[in-house]
């Protein structure tokens, strides 16, 4: 079970479903005073003034070379165990730090590159865009990660969407799980690819934001597709796989409704319920006739999308 502090926070990401700016500086305001607070309040005097002198030196001299290498130099000047304060910051960027189990390292990179930014964002947003080309696993993942806190997020898409081919679980689940970035700035295609490569991966699709949002009806179709060469190989499906198709009830997928909801396992059961309950489709609400245990736990918000996969 999610604790209370992730539950009101992911209500939070799923609110910022937009693609522009205005929410996520509602929600994140003020991030380079912030994350400034937790450097001034968790380095050591000796990294703390390193750290400046780089930013000062990669800010006058323009070096690409010595932005990259800083950016890597700083995991042997952090201890990535590290416990750090955050108490001096907002509760909306405690969380999201949280929420992505970041740590003091990571952090630091961001305030790195947030305050290179700041200095020169013609001349360095390219170069930042860069980091995919020369970040190993753990740089990228921190990158991608936080990449919503950086000034003019969007300046970056074309790097997340290069994300989304990577076979490295942690560097694409960075992408994918709990991230506004996709919701807020993807088009469907690259977000359909998203989602579809989640299921491939045998991810965690609850983990993926605005999905109720995003859905769209390239992407009900292609699932329906999929679910059915699943069937025909005799494969499970993740039930959260169901959830795009809610408002998209073609004449295939209420047939697909009929086969969850008659099926002898209890989570595809669920799915089929919870697609058919909350459609706007007539017919697809029909399909529950002769389901009352299932929408009666609906009603009484003991079966929902967080809670399908519930033994």
């Amino acid at each position: 079970m999610e604790n209370t502090w992730r539950k009101e926070f992911l209500s939070y990401l799923h609110w910022m479903h937009l693609p522009n700016l205005t929410h996520i500086l509602m929600l994140f305001k003020d991030t380079k005073l912030q994350l400034s607070k937790i450097i001034e309040g968790n380095i050591n005097s000796k990294t703390k003034e390193w750290l400046a002198d780089k930013i000062t030196t990669i800010t006058h001299t323009k070096s690409t070379k010595d932005l990259y290498l800083t950016y890597s130099l700083l995991a042997p000047k952090i201890d990535v165990n590290q416990p750090f304060d955050t108490s001096m910051i907002t509760a909306e960027l405690i969380n999201y730090i949280k929420i992505q189990d970041g740590n003091f390292l990571q952090v630091a990179r961001m305030y790195f590159l947030i305050k290179v930014l700041e200095a020169d964002e013609e001349f360095f947003s390219e170069k930042v865009a860069n980091i995919i080309e020369v970040a190993d696993t753990s740089e990228l993942e921190t990158f991608l990660k936080f990449l919503i806190l950086l000034p003019n997020p969007e300046k970056y898409k074309m790097v997340a969407v290069d994300a989304l081919r990577t076979n490295i679980s942690p560097v694409f689940n960075a992408l994918a799980y709990y991230n506004p970035y996709p919701s807020s700035y993807f088009d469907d295609q690259q977000w359909n690819q998203m989602f579809l490569k989640t299921a491939f991966m045998q991810g965690n699709l609850s983990a993926i934001l605005n999905i109720d949002k995003r859905a769209n009806k390239d992407l009900a179709r292609i699932i329906s597709d999929y679910a059915h060469e699943r069937w025909a190989a005799g494969r499970e499906i993740d039930p959260d796989f169901w959830r795009p198709v809610i408002q998209f009830m073609s004449p295939a997928l209420l047939e697909d409704m009929k086969r969850l909801l008659n099926s002898k396992n209890k989570f595809e059961n669920r799915a089929g319920a919870l697609c058919c309950y909350f459609s706007d489709n007539p017919d697809a609400k029909k399909l529950l006739n002769g389901h009352q245990n299932l929408i009666q736990q609906i009603e009484n918000a003991a079966l929902s999308w967080q809670t399908i996969k519930e033994e």
